[in-house]
């Protein structure tokens, strides 16, 4: 019962990592990666789709990307949703391609998206320990239903909180490694 509950834990720490992750790569950093862009939809014959799904996306230089649609009629959405994405980026388009430079980041700008950063580490962390209080609860509503004795709790306890500390500590080193890209000239 205690390893079910740990490895619930885990699972669903580990995917609040990979959220991070996906939001870290979203923050726009100096160097242009297609990862800036998933976040990205286009209305693509009535439905929101993803623009990685209507385009193939390439990094053609340190700072552009260049987005070749699958269909050309496409182009003038796709212009559209990046504009209206709040990446503060402005497409060029060349015929049935799309041109996405990287604007070199000020510092005003880098200290702004380390401050996003902070705060999708900090939310990372709450859902951590959130984690955390649901695997202390079940292992306490085990014990109320005498199916694990108080010592089993205690050590599912400290089992969690040392998964708890590692993830946090994962979590820290990821934000770490995000500012010193960001603060990066």
């Amino acid at each position: 019962m205690i390893e079910d509950i740990r490895q619930d834990a885990h699972e669903r720490m580990g995917k609040t990592i990979e959220s991070l992750e996906g939001a870290f790569a979203r923050i726009r950093t100096g160097r242009a990666h297609p990862g800036i862009l998933d976040g990205i939809s286009v209305m693509y014959y009535g439905n929101e789709t993803p623009l990685k799904q209507i385009a193939n996306i390439v990094v053609e230089d340190g700072r552009t990307l260049l987005i070749s649609p699958w269909e050309k009629k496409m182009v003038p959405q796709i212009e559209r949703a990046i504009l209206k994405s709040d990446l503060g980026l402005n497409p060029a388009t060349a015929s049935e391609n799309i041109r996405l430079p990287m604007p070199p980041l000020t510092e005003e700008n880098r200290r702004e998206l380390t401050r996003v950063a902070r705060a999708e580490a900090e939310n990372a962390r709450i859902a951590v320990r959130n984690i955390r209080r649901d695997a202390n609860n079940d292992l306490k509503e085990f014990l109320k239903e005498k199916e694990i004795s108080e010592d089993d709790e205690r050590r599912g306890e400290e089992i969690v909180q040392k998964l708890t500390d590692d993830m946090v500590a994962r979590i820290d080193s990821l934000l770490e490694a995000k500012e010193t890209d960001l603060m990066e000239i």
